[in-house]
């Protein structure tokens, strides 16, 4: 197997480069590991962590060949850019790509998003500082679905993307969020290119209704970035965290396959991810975490093939569990309750996630 542009000689192990399958993102010429590294747990978004093991945790992605790391400001408030900060720098440039966000940042609902133009710039600068870096390359709008309307995505905050790019602070532009449905009227409307988009839980064993819009993506020229191939804990073991939005029914459903999976000795997790991978049209799937062993659990699942009990019981799963969800979601739940803080904002939770 070919090496692919990021390889550094000396700082990748090149024996696990050559184990990683690695995609064209969109149009944009990077080519991108299909494992790559979201760092929202580098923020202690899920649960406290440690910046010694996280700093660990990045130094062993990005010698594995995993080339794509993407953060926000959002993460942490800024913990997850600064832990990267203590990486990137150094490491050689060439071998890595990130990308970065703009528009959501603070815990208070009242100052949560901002995507006027003006903040747009300053984050930007924010977040280089923080990183250490002079350029990003894929700078994206955070959650779309959160603006008061999505003209202020199209006529402000991606003007100001352009800006970005045009000063050589970021290579490419790109969107973000959870309903699919935005994607399109945001492409159809931009008159800025966008060159990329991030969606979430939308390629998974419970909801593959991304596969539907990958013909759509591509006419556009588009590289899709698929996060959470185990839909946030709901194909887990553990289960999902108390504040997922899923409804109840979902959380149910995937409970179950989750048991049957434990009652044959196979982990649901692992089955979510080769399921994800398997799909090579999606040219990444962001996996995060904060744990050295679970990053080393996760490599070992792109590597090694589901044996012929896990192709079974996957399976089984999908058609006595995931298939009769018929990729049912949670669309507009979290931003009604966000609308709902906004008009009660006394009645805010500030640990809520």
């Amino acid at each position: 197997m070919s090496l692919p542009d990021t390889y550094v000689e000396g700082f990748h192990v090149e024996d696990q480069v050559k184990l990683m399958p690695y995609r064209p993102l969109g149009e944009t010429g990077m080519v991108v590991s299909a494992l790559s590294f979201g760092a929202s747990s580098l923020g202690s978004v899920f649960r406290s962590t440690d910046s010694t093991e996280s700093v660990e945790v990045v130094k062993t992605c990005l010698k594995a060949g995993i080339n794509y790391i993407d953060t926000a400001p959002w993460y942490g408030q800024g913990k997850s850019e600064s832990v990267l900060g203590k990486v990137l720098p150094s490491v050689p440039r060439s071998s890595f790509y990130i990308s970065t966000k703009v528009g959501r940042y603070e815990l208070d609902p009242t100052k949560m998003f901002d995507f006027s133009a003006e903040r747009t710039l300053r984050s930007v600068d924010e977040s280089l500082q923080r990183l250490g870096l002079d350029y990003v390359d894929v700078i994206q709008i955070h959650d779309m679905e959160f603006a008061p309307n999505l003209d202020i995505i199209v006529n402000e905050t991606l003007p100001a993307l352009q800006k970005v790019k045009e000063a050589g602070k970021a290579r490419f532009i790109g969107i973000t969020g959870y309903p699919l449905d935005n994607f399109k009227i945001v492409l159809e409307c931009s008159t800025v290119k966008i060159d990329t988009l991030l969606t979430y839980c939308r390629a998974s064993m419970n909801d593959f209704a991304l596969k539907e819009w990958l013909p759509y993506f591509k006419s556009k020229k588009v590289g899709v970035v698929n996060a959470s191939p185990i839909s946030m804990g709901l194909l887990s073991a553990r289960g999902p965290p108390a504040w997922h939005p899923a409804t109840r029914h979902i959380k149910d459903v995937c409970k179950q396959a989750a048991e049957y999976c434990q009652s044959q000795g196979v982990d649901i997790s692992r089955l979510g991810l080769r399921f994800t991978l398997e799909e090579e049209e999606i040219p990444t799937t962001l996996v995060s975490t904060a744990s050295h062993a679970n990053l080393l659990k996760n490599l070992q699942s792109v590597y090694t093939p589901l044996d012929a009990n896990e192709t079974q019981v996957l399976k089984e799963v999908m058609s006595k569990y995931m298939e009769p969800l018929q990729n049912a979601h949670w669309e507009g739940v979290e931003v009604a309750e966000y609308r709902q803080k906004l008009k009660s904002p006394q009645e805010v939770d500030s640990t809520s996630s």
